[in-house]
């Protein structure tokens, strides 16, 4: 018995209801990242879809089996924005009433987005600070309301709804080595896992999670979904802190191997992706490109595909993505530097300590009476990661007192 028997997907079925919604999204051949990886890199472009994300298969797809009187007392979900929209768009396209549930961290862009494509079926309840939380409150509302909650992920029509993204792919590439697919609470991964897995059992399927909210790794790990206590939202496509029941079971036959994602990385990948291709990725978008560095070996020669699964970014983080991307690539570091109260301190600073391409992006600093130095908070971006042994070498050298800040410190936190 196949899979999708086992767990009672019916994808085939799934691709006839969504026939008239959905778009079957390109498989684009890559060829910056197949030169850079020696492989055939083809994406999925799953941001292509009207509500720019593969939610809307999932959501179409579960509440339009709906039996008519759960139709009439309306439909819930909680989302960190995605699920949100298709379940929005599926609300308007049906003629359903629907309420949404958002965590108050999710970003304006995506909370806009969810009303366009509701008009007024949908009305939106900001609540939480994590999926998690707003989900549990969904819940509630649903069921004090008499509603139909619709899942992000783990209700097999769900899964059955992402799973066409399989369907899709083998039409349009028959012969796939491997494929990488992005992890929050395991929908998109268990629909599209299981259906390769059944069509195209020679394929590798690699999950890939964010570093700070790892919830399937941590349930293949325990032998069953377990609850993260702290989790990095981020990556807020992807970032949950328990995956699915159904989902861990599915994607525990399906997968080959779990890969976390450092943050910093994703957004290098979304910097690269727009500068290179023109591309806007969200960070769980950019997850599955992000992942390749870890399997360079392993793909070369290789038909490798990965999913872009969504590009609502808000463009108010792109400073923080440049940020965190800078970080990660050992380009961008802070220092406290107490610097000696005297004429021409700063002076020594730059012109003896800093080398010919380092620059200064940050500098709070407060002259204190009666101290012989006073802190100062600099932020030096450098031309190469390479350059920064020779920075620390000159901090000695000219004997400035400094304390290098890591981004894991509290202190860091506090000050940056």
């Amino acid at each position: 018995m196949s899979l999708l028997s086992d767990f009672g997907l019916r994808v085939e079925e799934a691709c006839q209801r969504l026939s008239a919604v959905i778009l079957h999204t390109p498989l684009q051949l890559n060829r910056n990242l197949s030169a850079l990886y020696e492989a055939n890199i083809y994406l999925k472009r799953e941001d292509l879809q009207e509500v720019r994300s593969y939610k809307l298969r999932g959501a179409y797809n579960m509440i339009s089996q709906l039996q008519h009187g759960e139709r009439q007392r309306g439909v819930v979900c909680a989302s960190a924005g995605n699920h949100a929209q298709g379940f929005a768009y599926s609300c308007r396209r049906l003629g359903i009433r629907g309420v949404v549930f958002m965590p108050k961290v999710t970003p304006r862009q995506k909370i806009q987005q969810t009303r366009r494509f509701g008009e007024d079926h949908v009305i939106i309840r900001l609540t939480g600070d994590t999926f998690d939380d707003c989900a549990e409150a969904a819940k509630t509302y649903a069921a004090d309301h008499r509603m139909t909650f619709i899942p992000p992920f783990d209700d097999p029509r769900i899964i059955e709804g992402q799973g066409t993204i399989g369907v899709e792919l083998l039409e349009d590439l028959p012969v796939i080595d491997c494929i990488f697919i992005p992890i929050g609470g395991g929908g998109l991964c268990a629909g599209v896992g299981a259906y390769i897995r059944d069509h195209s059992p020679a394929t590798s399927v690699i999950g890939v999670e964010p570093q700070g909210a790892q919830s399937m790794k941590a349930a293949f790990e325990a032998g069953h979904p377990v609850t993260l206590e702290h989790i990095e939202r981020f990556v807020d496509g992807a970032a949950v802190k328990r995956a699915g029941d159904l989902t861990y079971r599915i994607c525990r036959r399906v997968v080959d191997d779990i890969c976390p994602v450092p943050e910093g990385r994703v957004c290098s990948t979304i910097l690269k992706l727009y500068n290179e291709d023109a591309i806007v990725a969200e960070p769980a978008g950019a997850l599955s490109i992000a992942a390749l560095d870890d399997y360079a070996g392993a793909v070369k020669g290789k038909n490798v595909v990965c999913i872009v699964s969504g590009s609502n970014n808000d463009i108010d983080r792109m400073q923080e993505i440049r940020e965190r991307s800078l970080q990660f690539e050992r380009l961008k570091h802070y220092f406290l530097i107490r610097f000696a109260q005297r004429p021409g301190a700063l002076k020594d600073f730059v012109n003896r300590v800093l080398g010919p391409n380092d620059d200064i992006v940050r500098f709070e600093y407060m002259k204190k009476t009666n101290k012989d130095d006073g802190p100062a908070l600099v932020g030096i971006e450098l031309n190469s990661a390479h350059d920064y042994d020779m920075l620390i070498r000159h901090l000695k050298e000219y004997q400035f007192d400094f304390t290098a800040l890591a981004e894991d410190d509290s202190l860091f936190a506090y000050l940056v």
